[in-house]
């Protein structure tokens, strides 16, 4: 299959991000204003053949519109917003809501039972500050602790953590959930997010078929630039459509390069393979994240926001799902590709009963990480009620793979 082939290279996600506020009679106007974007944009794609897969809003803060005095009333609010997400949305596109970052204690704790109620209607994140010393706010790193912990145990299978994230190092127009966020004194904006692994597994296929004789330094080169290539070129494709969109009501921002694996395209374990390494986790992983973060990196003609990285989500990815039942790599090996790549922790199941303070201290040190390194890390973790290391989960969210749980060290 040739590069150019569009159906290698899907529109995970068109994201606008908007400013929402206290006045719910705005409410309407905006969301239907973005909903509108999303679905006229996604069409101009589909023109040329590109498959848009999912249209996202991402607004600000939520403790700056909905109303959080209680529960209750926050669950009001946020009724009301799927109601007018339901009205508005494409029946042929998946729509997806993200209600900003929580920035406090109360709305922290807030957080399980909102997700629980409304799910993909309500991923939300956390934003780690470091102070003057750089040390992390542990108190706050803490408090999502707790929430991981809660969200796992009011959820059915604990499936309720996909749409929570705890961000490090991690600034606005990031377009894929839940680690979005907008910042309301920004313009109301949008950002395009891609799904390529099947573009990667079918460049390096064809790539091995003719440098078999060439030695590890000249193979890699020769990776970079065929990688880097066809990348570009649907990238160029894409910033086409943009540049001839007409449109007033959001900015264009920007592209996350990032492959975003998915349970529904090629894994990023063959990646690996096809680079040379044996699996994912075993020697010449971390080179191989290396070198592919490079590649994500190297796109030219358009700005790059959000991670631009490499994604390595465990239970979103059949081969890495299939890896940990093999017991081919562990949290650490997540943890030393992130020093080369991103995302961090992403899709993590874990035993249902690691303690909180436990979990706390793996966000610690992916956040030093983050921070150190100057990239941008999260931590998603999933603890699966009842089930210890090597357990097999039995999830039932379309989104997710079934894997071998994993203990945090």
């Amino acid at each position: 299959m040739n590069y150019k082939n569009k159906q290698l290279c899907k529109i995970r996600t068109i994201t606008t991000f908007l400013t929402l506020d206290k006045d719910k009679n705005n409410w309407e106007k905006k969301i239907e204003k973005a909903c509108y974007f999303c679905n006229n944009l996604s069409k101009r794609f589909n023109r040329i053949d590109y498959e848009v897969q999912s249209i996202r809003v991402v607004t600000n803060a939520f403790e700056e519109y909905l109303n959080i005095n209680s529960i209750e009333e926050a669950k009001e609010d946020l009724a009301y917003i799927s109601s007018l997400l339901n009205k508005y949305s494409n029946e042929n596109l998946r729509i997806r809501f993200a209600i900003g970052e929580a920035k406090t204690k109360e709305q922290i704790e807030m957080l399980p039972e909102l997700i629980a109620s409304y799910g993909d209607l309500c991923n939300a994140c956390v934003n780690i500050k470091k102070d003057e010393f750089d040390i992390l706010d542990n108190t706050t790193i803490l408090h999502c602790a707790k929430a991981v912990k809660k969200i796992s145990q009011i959820t059915p299978r604990g499936e309720g953590n996909f749409n929570f994230t705890v961000n490090f190092n991690c600034k606005p127009f990031i377009p894929y959930f839940p680690a979005s966020y907008h910042e309301s004194f920004l313009e109301d904006s949008y950002v395009i997010g891609l799904e390529t692994p099947d573009l990667l597994v079918n460049v390096l296929s064809k790539c091995n078929e003719s440098n078999t004789k060439k030695t590890h330094q000249e193979k890699f080169k020769e990776y970079y630039e065929v990688l880097s290539t066809s990348l570009q070129y649907h990238v160029d494709n894409i910033n086409e459509v943009i540049n001839s969109f007409d449109n007033s009501d959001f900015k264009f921002v920007g592209i996350d390069s990032s492959a975003a694996p998915s349970k529904n395209c090629s894994s990023m374990a063959s990646v690996y393979e096809l680079l040379g390494v044996e699996y994912f986790g075993a020697a010449g992983s971390v080179e191989a994240s290396s070198l592919l973060t490079k590649v994500f990196k190297s796109i030219k003609n358009v700005p790059l926001v959000g991670f631009s990285g490499l994604m390595l989500a465990v239970i979103e990815d059949l081969g890495l799902a299939a890896g940990t039942k093999r017991k081919d790599y562990d949290i650490r090996t997540l943890l030393t590709n992130s020093a080369v790549c991103g995302i961090g922790l992403d899709t993590v199941p874990i035993e249902g009963d690691t303690s909180i303070e436990k979990i706390a201290l793996i966000m610690q040190d992916t956040g030093t990480m983050a921070f150190r390194l100057n990239k941008p890390l999260t931590v998603r973790l999933f603890p699966y009620p009842n089930l210890k290391q090597g357990d097999i989960t039995a999830y039932e969210s379309d989104d997710l793979c079934n894997c071998a749980v994993l203990k945090v060290p």
